[in-house]
Formats: C-alpha cells, sequence, structure tokens
C-alpha cells in the first residue's frame, strides 16, 4: 500500500478512522459508498475485524488501504489529539528543576513531597531554613520584594513555581511570572484577596450566597460602637489584612471587643492589616480545614484535617499560626465532601471566574461545623500551616503532577491518591511564642525522633551552623507521625516530641484529643 510520504498509519489510526466512518457514514466519506455497510442492499456488513464481505463488491478492505487525500481533515483531528497526548505523556518523564517560595513547616513539607518525584532533578526553596536544606537547596530571596523574586526566577530559570506563604501572592507574584510565561502555582493577586482582606471575603461570600457568619465593616471607633449593637457575646474581632494568624481575638465581653477593635484600628499592633476591621457572629462547633486543588473551573477537594489555633491546651490562650494538626477519614464523610464541594468550593472557584480573577492553585476552607450546618470562616489562598504537614504524610501520589494539572487546566480526581493511615502534626515552639521568643537554642533529638517508623520532623524556624541546629522562630518543629489508627500516630508523635530539646520549648499535649474522643464515642 502507498502512502504519502512521512505518513505513518498504525493499526490502531485504522481501527479508529472506521469507527468514524461508521458514526458518520456519507458525511465522513462520501466519495466511497461502496464503504458503508448499512447501506448496502444485502445487509452484509465488513469492517476492522469482521470476515464478512459482499461477494459483488470491489472496494478494497480499509484496514489495507486509505485514500489519504479524502481522509486528511480525520487525519489532522487524530493526529492532533495524539500530539497532545504523546506531549503529556513525555511531560511525565521529562526532568524538571522546581522552585518552592517560603521558609516555614508547610514549605518543608512541600520540598520533602516533591523531592518524591522521580521527575525532579533540581529542587530549590527560597530562603529555606536549616531543616529544608537537606532536602534542597536553598537560595537567599527577599519574600517581601517583587524584583527579588523576579531576579531570583531569572536566575535559576525553573521549570515550575510552587507559592507557599500568602505574602508573595497578595504582592501579584503570580501575576508577574505569569506575564513573563512562567509557570507558577498560586492565585494571581485578584483571586488572592479572599484571604488578604476578611472585608473582600465577606462580601463575596455574601455575593455568592456562601455560608457564612453575619458581619460588619468598621473603620472607625465610631462604627465599631454602633455595629456592636448588633451582635451578642463572645465577639469576633477580626483584622481584615494579613496578620499571620494573630488577626483573631474572641472578645467575650463588648467592652472588650471594643478595646480590641480601637487596639487593631491604632496600627499598634498590627500594623496596616488593622486598619478596617471586622466584627464577626461568634460560631459554635468544631472547626474543619478543608482544602481543594483548582484549576480555575475545576475542583478536587484533598483529605480534611483540624488545626489547633489556641496556644495552651483546651484551646486556652492566644492565637496563634497553628500549633498542631491532625486528619483522619473519619472527618469528613463522602456525602459531606460532597456538600462541601457544590456549596461552598465550587460556588468560590466560580464565582471568582465571573468577577474576572480566575483562581488557580489551593483553596483552603476554613469551616466551623454548626448546628446550622457548615459556615465558612476564613479562606486562605495556599496550603494552611500545620495542616499541610498531616495532609502531606497521607499523600501517596505525585505532588508535582498535581501541581502541573492545575497550571494546566486539567485538574481530576485521578491527581491524588491517599493513604487511610491518619496523620499527626504536634507544633514545638520557642518560649514565649506567640509573643516575644528568644532565637538562637541549640536543638538536640531530631535524629532519634525521626528513626522512630511512620515520623518525620518538618522544620519551621531552624538554622543549621556548624553541623548543629538551632532555633529562628516562633514555631520551630512540627513533629508529624502517620499511623494505623489515630491512637497509634497520635503515641508516636508523642514519643518522638519526647526525643527533641531545646531551651524554652512548649507544646499542646492534646493534639487531636477530638478526634481520639469521637472514636471513643464511636462516632
Amino acid at each position: 500500500m502507498a502512502h504519502s510520504p512521512g505518513v505513518v498509519i498504525t493499526s490502531e489510526a485504522r481501527n479508529l478512522l472506521w469507527l468514524t466512518l461508521e458514526l458518520f457514514g456519507e458525511t465522513a466519506y462520501p466519495s466511497r459508498p461502496e464503504l458503508y455497510p448499512n447501506k448496502r442492499k444485502n445487509g452484509a456488513r465488513w469492517g476492522p475485524g469482521s470476515a464478512v464481505r459482499d461477494d459483488n463488491s470491489k472496494s478494497p478492505d480499509i484496514r489495507d488501504e486509505f485514500d489519504i487525500g479524502c481522509t486528511a481533515t480525520l487525519l489532522f483531528s487524530f493526529a492532533s489529539q495524539i500530539v497532545l497526548s504523546n506531549a503529556r505523556v513525555a511531560a511525565k518523564h521529562c526532568q524538571m528543576k522546581v522552585l518552592v517560595l517560603g521558609s516555614g513547616g508547610r514549605e518543608h513539607a512541600i520540598v520533602w513531597k516533591l523531592r518524591q518525584s522521580p521527575r525532579v532533578t533540581k529542587l530549590y526553596c527560597a530562603p529555606g531554613n536549616g531543616g529544608i536544606a537537606a532536602d534542597a537547596e536553598c537560595v537567599a530571596v527577599d519574600l517581601k520584594s517583587l524584583d527579588s523574586l523576579v531576579q531570583l526566577a531569572s536566575r535559576l530559570s525553573p521549570d515550575v513555581t510552587v507559592v507557599g506563604p500568602e505574602l508573595p501572592l497578595t504582592l501579584g507574584v503570580v501575576d508577574e511570572f505569569q506575564r513573563r510565561g512562567w509557570p507558577v502555582f498560586g492565585p494571581t493577586r485578584a483571586a488572592a484577596q479572599l484571604e488578604s482582606s476578611k472585608s473582600f471575603a465577606k462580601e463575596f461570600m455574601q455575593r455568592h450566597r456562601i455560608p457564612t457568619a453575619k458581619y460588619s465593616v468598621c473603620v472607625n471607633q465610631e462604627e465599631v460602637l454602633e455595629a456592636l449593637k448588633l451582635f451578642h457575646t463572645p465577639v469576633v474581632v477580626k483584622a481584615d489584612g494579613l496578620a499571620a494568624g494573630k488577626g483573631v481575638v474572641i472578645a467575650q465581653t463588648k467592652d472588650d471587643a471594643q478595646r480590641t477593635a480601637e487596639d487593631m484600628l491604632s496600627g499598634k499592633t498590627l500594623g496596616e492589616a488593622g486598619l478596617r476591621v471586622v466584627l464577626e457572629e461568634y460560631l459554635e462547633g468544631e472547626e474543619l480545614s478543608f482544602l481543594v486543588m483548582s484549576d480555575g473551573e475545576r475542583v478536587v477537594p484533598l483529605v480534611a484535617a483540624q488545626d489547633h489555633k489556641r496556644v495552651f491546651d483546651n484551646d486556652q490562650g492566644p492565637n496563634t499560626g497553628g500549633m498542631g494538626a491532625y486528619s483522619t477519614d473519619q472527618m469528613v464523610d463522602a456525602q459531606m465532601r460532597d456538600w462541601l464541594v457544590t456549596h461552598i468550593a465550587r460556588p468560590v472557584i466560580a464565582g471568582m471566574r465571573a468577577e474576572g480573577a480566575e483562581y488557580k492553585g489551593i483553596l483552603y476552607c476554613g469551616i466551623m461545623m454548626t448546628a446550622r450546618g457548615p459556615m465558612v470562616l476564613e479562606f486562605n489562598c495556599r496550603f494552611g500551616d500545620p495542616e499541610t504537614q498531616p495532609i502531606i504524610m497521607r499523600m501517596e501520589s505525585d505532588l508535582l503532577e498535581a501541581i502541573e494539572a492545575s497550571i494546566e487546566g486539567r485538574v481530576s480526581e485521578g491527581n491524588f491518591r491517599w493513604t487511610h493511615d491518619p496523620a499527626v502534626c504536634v507544633v514545638m515552639a520557642s518560649g514565649g511564642y506567640p509573643g516575644g521568643f528568644e532565637a538562637g537554642k541549640l536543638i538536640s533529638g531530631i535524629d532519634e525522633a525521626e528513626r522512630i517508623y511512620g515520623v518525620k520532623v518538618f522544620h519551621a524556624g531552624t538554622i543549621r551552623r556548624d553541623g548543629a541546629y538551632y532555633t529562628s522562630g516562633g514555631r520551630v518543629l512540627g513533629v508529624t507521625a502517620r499511623g494505623k489508627d489515630l491512637p497509634d500516630a497520635v503515641e508516636r508523635a508523642y514519643d518522638a516530641v519526647m526525643k527533641v530539646r531545646f531551651d524554652g520549648m512548649h507544646y499542646r499535649k492534646d493534639i487531636a484529643a477530638r478526634g481520639l474522643k469521637h472514636l471513643r464515642a464511636g462516632k
């Protein structure tokens, strides 16, 4: 059989073309009426794999001969799909340089997981920390400067950049990278307003009928006094801007709420983040961290987690960036997961798209599971910290492939595989945190802790000097363990915690206590 120069027709292509002829009939191949079995007078059929032919037919078997000219359009269509498919297959096997922006426990967990991808040949983290340096090359950068971030990426030429913390997103690092054609994982500055402005988030939820607590936005003390008349105590007072997890106060009396709001509005404690405040109805129930990955249109849920915000046991003391978290399958059943996707996650992504701010990346939904149903407390526009640590410990699929799917607009359920094993993260903090603390304390016992099966110690605030680790932040380590069940994971995590030592350290001793209580109650 003769072919045009350079054209190769495989048996699969022949069969695909035959199916097309069968489906579309004469409109697909009008110049060869004898090829349409359904229109033959004697009703005989023939085609790929068929041994039945009309003896009077002089037409050639389509598996042996094609008129290339008559099927050019079909071949072009099939070729386009094959090229696209082959490109994706090739991408799965290509080697990649990856840059992760950030320096905390979340970023260490992301780096640790990305390092497991067989496609990652070079891994950078900017600026990173002492522990991250064992898994990636740490490079200096100013996360508060767009120019610094752009210059770094220009010098390193990563194949993809993963943005960890919220500040670079708020500055517009994704916009700058996209403008230059650099693949980057995370939402744009406009989309990141869901986190950078609590007033924007509340008004957005009101516009799109997403369940949330009643609220009032205030810009001065007079508005605070007037708005407080609408609330029962306790009252939640929130700084509008980014405050590293410390801009939320639950005021037990209206006088406390007034003083807290006044303090925030003065700019003395939180700077510009507090120049506008949100008063919010206090919701009772259990908190849930529900994360999804989006490609701007579709969403895929990750496994759920629960954070522990207060600094002391039994949810006492001031709020922190998070003192620990855990993740189990029992937190959210399939029915509730679908409800959260349908009534919260998808409406957010669709709403942002409708408002001209396509949302790609991780959407963190802080949910309160109330007697009235799930209600949104807050949005984060990136992986949570410390929720990322137990979530990543449960992930069995390739994180890089999921990130690429989000960037390229092809997110699907198949991007993730999870173990049923629960995971627990206990944060070890510096003395004085979340207030003032001293850095530079020698840390010992990390190697011993990681010798416990199923344990990984993620570094949040450490530096490495002369072969040893020292504290450099408020939250120092996230000791994370995976176990066959929740009691096993909790036991391993705290066994590992007991191996670690540094002056002034403190940690909560009740991480995952609610989950254990539910297990004992048979829920």
